[in-house]
Parts: structure tokens; sequence; C-alpha cells
């Protein structure tokens, strides 16, 4: 297995992500600069990790969402390389297109960082497989603009095609209908929040997202 973390300025996650998919794969991922134009060939996961890229000025993710290495990552997309982003790669995803929806200020206005249960929405998809549907888990959360809102036709959409993955066992940041993660139509690119890289450990609090990176090589 073959993977890339994307970094911005500003990322403050792409190691942990880096030690989350060494520790399934036994490889190191390659780590790739947003002013990079081209991804390394043969790759079958590019994640794209939490943090403030570009200060999150403008908007959560807009600036990144410009950087060289997006078109590539796009076409990786087009061709079904897993792309999962997390927290800052969430709101990165949905300003390039490949998710739909945005990511708003949380309703309380406040940072929220914190343990989060969660509920796993669906396990048909490569990201959740090793999860039980509706098992409850505890992922990380860390973030200000998590707050996901789409219409009430997207929202409609995800929940007939099976694209919630994750949802929060309450409500924590405003989010529509406690939406914590989505998948694209495909089903090769997941959106989520919480932040399972920082959670594969039991060492270090719960290994709970431990079995979302083992899902992507299973």
């Amino acid at each position: 297995m073959n993977s890339a973390v994307l970094v911005f300025p500003g990322s403050n996650c792409d190691r942990d992500m880096a030690v989350a998919l060494e520790t399934v794969t036994g490889k190191k991922p390659h780590m790739v600069w947003h002013g990079d134009s081209d991804l390394p060939d043969g790759l079958d996961i590019i994640a794209i990790p939490g943090g403030f890229s570009y200060g999150d000025y403008l908007r959560s993710g807009a600036m990144a969402a410009r950087s060289h290495i997006i078109d590539a990552v796009v076409k990786a997309a087009d061709k079904g390389v897993k792309i999962l982003g997390v927290c800052n790669g969430f709101q990165i995803l949905t300003e390039i297109g490949l998710l739909p929806g945005v990511l708003m200020r949380n309703e309380n206005i406040e940072f929220i960082c914190k343990d989060a249960s969660l509920t796993v929405s669906e396990n048909h998809s490569t990201f959740t497989a090793r999860y039980n549907e509706d098992e409850a888990i505890t992922i990380p959360v860390a973030h200000h603009d998590g707050n996901y809102f789409a219409d009430d036709a997207t929202l409609n959409r995800l929940e007939n095609d099976d694209r919630v993955a994750f949802r929060y066992a309450s409500a924590i940041n405003g989010s529509a209908r406690n939406i914590a993660g989505i998948l694209n139509d495909k089903g090769n690119v997941l959106g989520m929040m919480p932040h399972p890289e920082r959670a594969i450990d039991a060492k270090h609090g719960g290994s709970d997202g431990l079995r979302l990176f083992e899902s992507l090589i299973s």
C-alpha cells in the first residue's frame, strides 16, 4: 500500500497522519508539499490532514483548495484512489467539490477540543469495513469550523445513498443531522471532522480510530 500525506502551510496533523498510515501499511507515506504539481506514482491512499492551512484566511480550506497539488488530487480521486480528508482536510474536500456541503463556524462560536462520542452510520465503505454498523466509538475533535451544512435535498441524498459515514452521538457543533463524516458517490473519498489519527494507540487514550486505517488496507 502506497500512501501520501499532503502538507500545507499551517498543517499541524500531518505527522500524526503519517504515523497512522505507517502503522497499518508498514511503509512511510510520501509527504507531499502543497506547491508540488504532481503526486508520486502508484498511490493507493492520499490523506489531507487537519490544521489551519494558510491560517484559515478567507475561509477554512479556501486557499488550500487553490494549491498546485489539488488538480492532481482531483484526478486521483476520479481514478478511484482513496482520499481521506480529516478536519481541515474535510473543509478542503468540500471547497474543491469532491464532497458536497460546507463546514461553517461552530454553532456556539467556540473552538471545541475534546473526545467525541460517534456512531458508525454505515460499514460498507472502504473506510468503515472494520466497524460494526451503529457501533459507538470515541474519536477526538478539535475544530472551530466543523458545523456541517447542506440543503435538505443534498442531506436526503446522502442519507438515501448510505453516504453518511459517522454521526455525533449528540449535538456538538450544530452540524446538520449530527453529521460528522460523509462519503462521495463512488465511496472512495471520505471527509470527517473528528481525528482518527489521534486515536490509534490505547496508551494515548484510545484506539477507535485505528480500525478506519485498517479498513483502508483490508
